[in-house]
């Protein structure tokens, strides 16, 4: 039954979730409160995680969420098929759609009603990418409450200083893989 739960919830999060992976953050928010089947620290831990391993974010968050939970209700088999079911929750809605729409796509090419709708989903998914940037630096910055006693001091300083060495040009040029493995030397160093 849980997987099938699972199934439901992130093919909801792929059916509504417009915008690519970092628009899918609102909706695992509202997984973690309903389900409880991670944290709010968890899910910043996710998606730190996804941002740096290959794929979509999306995809790989939902992977993870499916092989934790699979894990914790049947074990390994249960992890492994937990990640399969909320992969395909979530990509099914797309590939439904995809294919709906490939099939009319031909008689409504040049519908300026279409086109308007889509031009019309830009603010939409720009809305939800912010708002999911604004509560992972939130999370981060204030991981217990937003007072200035619990603000992480040492996350704000290292974010200013790899905001600054990536807009250096001479180190612009340096792959992105080179800060994430820095950060996460500085974050073992430092305890964060």
């Amino acid at each position: 039954m849980i997987f099938l739960r699972i199934f439901f919830e992130f093919f909801k999060t792929g059916l509504f979730a417009v915008g690519g992976g970092m628009a899918t953050i609102p909706f695992l928010y509202k997984i973690s409160d309903s389900t409880g089947w991670f944290t709010h620290q968890d899910l910043a831990n996710m998606i730190a995680v996804s941002e740096s391993t290959p794929g979509p974010i999306g995809v790989n968050m939902a992977t993870y969420v499916g092989y934790i939970t699979g894990m914790r209700e049947s074990g390994v088999f249960g992890a492994i098929l937990g990640a399969v079911t909320a992969t395909l929750g979530l990509i099914a809605p797309a590939v439904i759609i995809i294919l709906i729409v490939a099939s009319f796509l031909k008689n409504f090419r040049d519908n300026k009603y279409l086109n308007s709708a889509f031009y019309g989903l830009r603010p939409a998914s720009t809305g939800l990418i912010a708002a999911a940037g604004l509560s992972v630096a939130a999370s981060n910055f204030f991981p217990e409450a937003f007072t200035l006693a619990s603000f992480n001091w040492k996350g704000a300083i290292l974010a200013v200083v790899l905001i600054v060495l990536t807009n250096i040009k001479k180190l612009s040029k340096i792959h992105p893989i080179v800060f994430i493995a820095l950060s996460a030397v500085v974050g073992v160093v430092f305890s964060f």
